[in-house]
């Protein structure tokens, strides 16, 4: 085979490589290409039961109405009243310091702290016998002057006397009697009284002491003229009057209820602070005493047959309240209230609802009008009930 030949022959087996291998890589992607396709079309199918099934699943959710579980409690009707509520300390209004009037000795002391006491009876007695001596005297020295303005007012009678003689022995009689009623008085200063009735709180002086004029020597409260003064703001006056009722507790005493009632009502307002003094009074009740803290209620109103919605139940909107009544078929009614008269625990409304009415009284903060709700013992009657079902069917 000569060289032009050998060339030819070369060239042709090139040729025929070259063709085998493009068929070979065109049949490659053609099956790729179908595999992918094949793909896709499972996944639009995939997609579309999925979008099917979300679709279907959203309208039954948009379907079932979820309840909202809440708690109720039956209205009843009951006593209520309408309370103003302060503080205060209770004071003495009859209270006294006793001081001497006299520099003397205590020759006798009568009382102790805690005594009671009557008005005028004598608490302390003092050295008296120069007062004694002098009252002795000058009524001595009256008796005499006494017995000479007789003498002197029969001859002036007679005219016997002058005008001048006899106003000399008036005037004699009248300085002696002056002087009388000195001594009296020095000799009084020698027994210190009681000048009220009370109990002694203080006593401040011993047997023996020598004490000077004007020395504090005892205290002196009158327990039955307790009373506790408050400060009301003005806008609540209009509810105030003379006589009205107070209560009062005291935490010394175990938070006992006392009585009282208000006495006095200041005739102005306090400019600075906008309140008016209310005196309460106490009087003498066993456990008080002065200087006591308490709390005080003035019980401006009070009901005994009034619908009492819990205040647990109500919830606010700017200035409005409402509660939530459960109606028929386990829906609420929102019914808006005002209250008539309020307490600690209750309001009273003017209207809306009834004696009898179920309100929502736990739960109700996301409820909103016509909502539905369920009680804590539905979900154990929906199980009996579908246990029922199952039992008579099995038989």
């Amino acid at each position: 085979m000569n060289t032009r030949t050998k060339l030819w022959t070369l060239m042709i087996l090139v040729a025929l490589l070259t063709l085998s291998v493009a068929c070979s890589t065109a049949d490659g992607a053609s099956d790729d290409k179908k595999e992918g396709a094949a793909l896709a079309s499972d996944s639009e199918k995939s997609d579309k039961k999925g979008k099917d099934k979300d679709g279907k699943d959203g309208e039954d959710k948009k379907k079932e109405e979820q309840a909202v579980p809440v708690e109720v409690e039956t209205l009843a009707a009951g006593a209520i009243e309408s309370v103003l509520k302060y503080s205060s300390t209770l004071e003495a209004e009859r209270e006294v310091k006793v001081f001497a009037e006299a520099a003397r000795l205590v020759r006798e002391l009568k009382v102790e702290e805690g005594h009671r006491v009557r008005k005028g009876q004598v608490l302390i007695r003092l050295q008296d016998e120069e007062q004694r001596n002098a009252l002795t005297k000058v009524e001595n020295e009256l008796a005499k002057a006494e017995r000479e303005y007789k003498r002197q007012e029969r001859l002036y009678s007679e005219s016997l006397i002058s005008e001048e003689v006899f106003n000399n022995a008036t005037y004699e009689l009248d300085q002696l009697r002056i002087n009388r009623d000195d001594a009296l008085r020095q000799l009084s200063y020698t027994e210190v009284r009681a000048p009220i009735s009370g109990t002694i709180t203080q006593r401040m002086v011993k047997l023996g002491d020598q004490i000077t004029v004007g020395q504090h020597l005892f205290d002196i409260i009158d327990f039955n003229s307790l009373v506790a003064r408050v400060y009301v703001p003005e806008k609540n006056l209009p509810q105030l009057s003379r006589g009205l009722q107070a209560r009062l507790s005291a935490r010394a005493t175990g938070g006992r209820d006392y009585k009282g009632k208000i006495e006095r009502i200041a005739p102005i307002v306090d400019a600075r602070t906008g309140t008016v003094k209310v005196t309460i009074e106490v009087g003498g009740q066993p456990g008080l005493l002065p200087g006591m803290y308490v709390d005080v209620d003035l019980v401006t109103a009070e009901r005994q047959d009034a619908v009492l919605i819990p205040k647990r139940a109500l919830i606010y909107d700017n200035d409005q309240m409402y509660v939530f009544r459960l109606g028929d078929e386990r829906r609420v009614e929102r019914v808006f209230v005002e209250a008539k008269v309020t307490d600690k625990n209750f309001i009273e409304p003017i209207d809306g609802v009834a004696a009898g009415d179920q309100i929502v009284v736990a739960g109700q903060a996301g409820l909103k009008d016509g909502a539905l709700v369920k009680l804590p013992g539905d979900e154990d009657k929906a199980e009996n009930e579908d246990d029922a079902v199952v039992e008579r069917a099995s038989l």
